[in-house]
């Protein structure tokens, strides 16, 4: 091994030396993004900030190059994911259709309808349904997590984002982890195993003693409460009315969403009204 010293090791010798950490994080990365999220595309975008890396490397900051390139690899990747749609059109179209048939059936049943009968009412196959939910899902999800960023971004030479966009992003971070943790204990568990742990959803369903289309269903269910909870703080125009308002799930979901509030105002150091926990009455 060299006992050359990183100051005077050559730029193209620490990026020749490190493109295999490229393909590392694009490997990392695409187990993570919607199927449609181009591999070269973020790969090119993880080759040119490993150049740049090397480029504007400083050996006497004392962070080892490796960890330096790979927070810059890492940003670049971030960068050419916002830069496009998280879900593609035709998740999207399909989204839109199956949303309006939960709706339609939601306002018939008086209750969030299965996969099943979604399925049923379009004509599809359940793995259509469930698998349209699961690119959006994820996508959601990502789109909230985007930006992320590590304690060593302090030591990269980059453009800084802009600062009222930085705050309302961490904001809107802040309210998801709260809203996460005041959800009912199925539904907050469905969450953190199905995207936090990345556990298959056959395993989840067999924990909870449930089939996976139940699964789907709960998920769901919870990621429309984690919108509206997020909304009705931050975007109150966003949030749509009950389907049936004033009756038990609207008074319930009212509950989650002060709980929320609660929650965050305490974690702010601000007083907020008493209120009971949407889990107690889950």
């Amino acid at each position: 091994m060299s006992t050359t010293p990183a100051s005077r090791v050559l730029p193209d010798d620490l990026i020749t030396s490190n493109i295999a950490l490229v393909g590392h994080i694009v490997r990392e990365t695409m187990g993570r993004v919607p199927s449609h999220v181009d591999r070269d595309d973020l790969t090119s975008a993880g080759l040119t900030a490993l150049v740049q890396a090397g480029q504007a490397f400083e050996a006497e900051r004392g962070v080892p190059f490796a960890r330096y390139a790979a927070t810059r690899i890492r940003g670049a990747i971030l960068d050419e994911l916002r830069s496009v749609d998280w879900a593609s059109r035709s998740v999207r179209r399909r989204a839109r259709t199956i949303e309006e048939a939960r709706n339609r059936l939601a306002a018939d049943l008086g209750r969030i309808p299965s996969n099943d009968e979604v399925a049923s009412l379009l004509g599809v196959d359940l793995s259509e349904v469930i698998g349209n939910d699961d690119d959006l899902n994820r996508a959601t999800v990502l789109s909230l997590q985007a930006g992320s960023e590590s304690v060593l971004e302090e030591l990269i030479t980059s453009h800084e984002p802009d600062p009222a966009a930085e705050v309302e992003h961490r904001e809107r971070l802040t309210y998801l982890i709260e809203a996460v943790t005041e959800l009912p204990e199925r539904l907050r568990v469905v969450v953190e195993d199905y995207f936090l742990a990345e556990r298959p959803m056959a395993e989840i369903a067999a924990e909870l003693n449930v089939s996976e289309s139940r699964v789907s269903q709960l998920r769901a269910e919870a990621l429309v409460l984690l919108r509206d909870a997020i909304n009705t703080q931050l975007d109150p125009e966003l949030v749509r009315p009950h389907s049936r308002p004033g009756g038990c799930a609207d008074r319930r979901r009212e509950v989650y969403f002060s709980a929320v509030a609660e929650r965050h105002a305490a974690s702010m150091g601000r007083a907020a009204p008493a209120t009971r926990s949407f889990n107690a009455t889950a």
